[in-house]
């Protein structure tokens, strides 16, 4: 009798660690087959981030080729007091503090004087080169600093379903700063297995480099130069035996106890059939 207790134990046991197995690191995210061929990582420059659709960007403008931006370089602490107000809010102007312009679906952004132009595709230094030719015909020797105010990359540092936004202020932010900025790599992340995914801009699909930070050979794929909308993620350890006990504690449970309530049921009966 208990070793048929015994089998129906095994039975739902081995039941229970099926469906268990469905759900076991169900917050692990691109998964790749074991075959399957990683794109060849870019030297440790990469290509320069084009302006794209939906970027803000913020242009500061002066004339005679910055000649003021060199003013105040120069002056700087000879500023009296009655204009140091004015030179603060000239550096401000220099550091970002410029109207911001949105690049709308079609790629292009409404600018003052010289209206609609297209900017995607283009670098920032192409896009202020070509911007301060069309400004020439309006004004003396323009000179023109852009700044894109919202690239971002997402990072995953390898804790399963946790992930952060980091925003690229510095456009030549690299993976390790990036991983830096969401904190390094989890306890729980492999640095072996760091996947950068990003969109082939002619392509236009995406293509996974696979990255391998934990010897010092990898030191030069961590100066990759971080591409808006990039995905960095770092492959996380299957937690196989702790989610599997958390997966199946509950059938574990109910079967104890349906058999603790059996063995009870019979052993009553079997009392009983005594008297």
């Amino acid at each position: 009798m208990k070793s048929a207790y015994m089998r129906h134990f095994l039975f739902w046991l081995v039941i229970s660690f099926f469906m268990g197995s469905c759900t076991i690191n169900k917050d692990l995210l691109f998964r790749t087959p074991k075959d399957y061929e990683y794109a060849v990582p870019p030297d440790s420059l990469g290509p320069s981030a084009k302006l794209a659709p939906n970027n803000f960007i913020t242009m500061n403008f002066f004339t005679g080729n910055g000649y003021m931006l060199v003013e105040m370089g120069i002056g700087s602490s000879m500023l009296s007091q009655g204009n140091m107000q004015g030179g603060q809010q000239q550096m401000m102007m220099m550091r970002g503090g410029g109207m911001q312009y949105l690049i709308d679906r079609d790629g292009t952004a409404k600018m003052p004087v010289i209206g609609r132009v297209k900017l995607e595709g283009l670098t920032i230094r192409e896009a202020e080169r070509y911007l301060e030719s069309l400004y020439a015909q309006y004004y003396n020797e323009p000179y023109i600093i852009l700044n894109v105010q919202n690239n971002r990359a997402i990072v995953s540092p390898g804790a399963g379903g946790t992930a952060t936004v980091i925003p690229l202020t510095n456009n030549n932010t690299t993976l390790m700063e990036a991983l830096a900025m969401a904190g390094g790599v989890n306890q729980r992340g492999i640095a072996s297995r760091v996947k950068l995914i990003r969109q082939n801009e002619e392509t236009k699909e995406r293509e996974v480099y696979l990255i391998d930070l934990s010897t010092v050979e990898g030191l030069n794929e961590a100066d990759l130069i971080i591409q808006p909308n990039d995905i960095i993620y770092v492959e996380p350890l299957p937690l196989l035996a702790r989610e599997f006990i958390q997966e199946i504690s509950p059938v574990i449970t109910l079967i104890t106890t349906s058999v603790s309530l059996i063995t009870t049921t019979l052993f009553i009966i079997s009392l009983m059939n005594d008297d």
